[in-house]
């Protein structure tokens, strides 16, 4: 699950961040409203968390450009502002929760849960290949009725793989897509993680689900046999 922060205050977005990728959320962070408007519209995330006062463009604006654009993408309020009327203006804005500062983390932690338990359907927010499953929201990971524990980027690699289960993803698409970053032909840190991933998911397996695709990336499928370029599908 892919999370976005608008939040100014650097402390408390550190907090917050350290708190949600240690439950294995993929998140980003934006210090300024245009600039969590623009990856909001722009980018894919399951959820976003965001204050009222923000530099350049405030939240209540983010919120309606947001309900414009994305109906379903639930957006939770995190701010100091406690009047009624605050929260009033924000929930009939199309809001879906409003939690205000100071606040539990565990609060927080559970707050989010209910909202992407209630956003996603069953088919959605539980992704099966073969006898791999992958829970979104519970972040739990089996193969064959086995636990398997993954770090917070080896579940994100492991869910963007699921998603695209078929199709075969380069590695530039992997680094953008799981660390955000733009594809630097001298770092192996896909190659690395692929292998963490593989190591946990198909070891001791007969069925291999990680493919190896030769001059493109990678690809996660139930077939037996790795592929080359030739045969990956147009």
């Amino acid at each position: 699950m892919r999370i976005l922060i608008a939040e100014d205050d650097e402390a408390l977005a550190r907090f917050v961040r350290q708190g949600l990728e240690g439950e294995q959320y993929q998140v980003d962070v934006f210090p300024d409203g245009e600039q969590a408007r623009a990856a909001a519209i722009d980018l894919e995330y399951d959820l976003v968390i965001l204050d009222l006062n923000l530099p350049k463009l405030d939240g209540v604006a983010i919120l309606r450009h947001l309900r414009a654009q994305k109906p379903s993408l639930p957006v939770l309020i995190l701010t100091q502002r406690t009047r009624v009327e605050d929260r009033v203006q924000c929930l009939d804005g199309g809001a879906d929760d409003y939690l205000p500062k100071p606040f539990s983390f565990s609060e927080l932690s559970a707050r989010i849960r209910a909202l992407l338990r209630r956003s996603h359907l069953p088919s959605e927010s539980v992704l099966t290949v073969a006898d791999l499953k992958l829970d979104r929201v519970q972040h739990l990971v089996e193969r064959a009725g086995r636990r398997i524990d993954l770090t917070a980027k080896e579940f994100s690699l492991l869910e963007y793989l699921m998603r695209n289960a078929g199709r075969s993803v380069t590695r530039s698409m992997i680094l953008e897509h799981v660390w955000n970053l733009t594809f630097d032909t001298t770092t192996n840190l896909v190659d690395v993680y692929i292998n963490y991933v593989r190591r946990k998911i198909d070891d001791g397996h007969a069925a291999k689900l990680i493919h190896t695709v030769r001059g493109v990336g990678y690809e996660l499928r139930a077939a037996a046999a790795e592929i080359s370029v030739s045969e990956v599908r147009a």
